[in-house]
């Protein structure tokens, strides 16, 4: 009785286990398997330097069907270096002034045979072809000097002493009080010349003024003349070699 018993829960047991795996696999078929979790990628707008980082996956599931690990937050990007201010532009340079020797002659009153005193001396050696006048400025106010000095060695030869083109300033020739202005005047070609005549003394006349200043000859013996090669240079407040070489 015992074992018939014992024998019938046994069979009953196995047929429950039987039916209770067949349901399982039943219901296993109609359900699906968990898949991976898919990544998912955001664009950053267009324009945006900094683009922002990429949500992270999900993690896939365990067995056991525990939910998966987040997936780390994409870092944010940087944003954009701001652009440097344009350097401001300089201010253009004021036009300059005249100079100041134009400045001051065109208020400063032309120098009068009063205001100068004009001396001779040889220029370089001998046969002293040339002399050079020298016209300082004894007033006690700026005159100025204008076009070359009117010269008439002989009593004579009345005409003036042809200048020399090449030896105009550029500018005017200012004197303040006490300075010099200077002329280069070329007497002949040198040498004993039947045509060079002795000169003691001589005139000197300013432009614009007609008062003759009479200036003494360098030398003891004075100075020999060839009134058809005499020539004068500009008044200037220097002597230049090239263009007072005549």
């Amino acid at each position: 009785m015992n074992t018939l018993h014992r024998s019938a829960l046994l069979a009953a047991a196995g047929t429950a286990l039987v039916l209770s795996l067949t349901a399982c696999q039943g219901d296993g078929d109609t359900k699906s398997s968990p898949t991976q979790g898919s990544s998912v990628t955001v664009e950053s707008p267009s324009g945006d330097s900094g683009g922002k980082g990429t949500t992270g996956s999900n993690g896939s599931a365990s067995p056991t069907g525990s939910t998966g690990s987040k997936g780390s937050t994409g870092s944010t990007g940087t944003g954009g270096s701001t652009g440097t201010t344009g350097s401001s532009t300089s201010s253009g340079s004021a036009g300059s002034t005249g100079s100041t020797g134009e400045q001051a002659s065109a208020s400063t009153p032309v120098c009068a045979a009063r205001d100068v005193h004009i001396t001779a001396a040889t220029q370089g050696g001998a046969p002293y072809t040339h002399i050079v006048l020298t016209a300082k400025n004894t007033s006690r106010r700026s005159c100025r000097l204008t076009s070359f000095p009117h010269i008439q060695f002989l009593e004579s030869h009345k005409q003036d002493v042809p200048a020399v083109a090449k030896s105009k300033p550029a500018g005017p020739v200012v004197l303040a009080a006490g300075a010099p202005a200077y002329a280069l005047v070329k007497l002949s070609d040198g040498g004993r010349d039947e045509d060079n005549e002795p000169v003691t003394a001589f005139s000197v006349m300013l432009a614009g003024d007609p008062t003759v200043i009479a200036v003494t000859a360098p030398g003891s013996e004075g100075i020999a003349v060839d009134p058809a090669k005499a020539l004068t240079g500009y008044w200037t407040p220097e002597l230049r070699n090239d263009a007072d070489d005549f």
